[in-house]
């Protein structure tokens, strides 16, 4: 048995790739990640909201994989981003990195982080039942 996303047809679709809500299947395990930043491990931080959006990504795969679990097990993403106008470059990268069944997904405008140069953070919650 797998997540099944949440989609009611008698409220408003959801804005882009995500469902509104994910249900786990009973005896499923559950892994929550920390916000990630777009920070390498060398502690470089690139200047544009793709590729740090993309290490927050890497880095919650590596999180998953070290619990057994991918990508496709996320039920449930929260991102910040701090500035309005880099939503839509967000978005484009969550999208190649979210598949079927999609997760819930919301989405902050933030003034800032704790370094003024992190543009986007971003958490998950994934289950699977083993």
């Amino acid at each position: 048995m797998v997540n099944t996303p949440l989609t009611p047809k008698d409220i408003r679709p959801p804005f882009g790739q995500y469902s509104h809500g994910v249900e786990a299947p009973a005896g499923s395990r559950f892994i929550f990640t920390s916000g990630q930043l777009g920070i390498r491990d060398d502690d470089s931080v690139p200047e544009d909201i793709e590729a740090q959006a993309e290490i927050c990504f890497e880095n919650i795969r590596a999180i998953l994989a070290a619990g057994g679990m991918e990508l496709s097990d996320i039920v449930r993403l929260n991102a910040f981003v701090t500035k309005r106008e880099d939503m839509r470059r967000y978005m484009n990268v969550r999208d190649r990195y979210v598949s079927q069944p999609l997760p819930a997904s919301t989405l902050y405008i933030v003034t800032g982080f704790t370094r003024p140069e992190f543009l986007v953070e971003i958490e998950a919650v994934a289950a699977r039942q083993d």
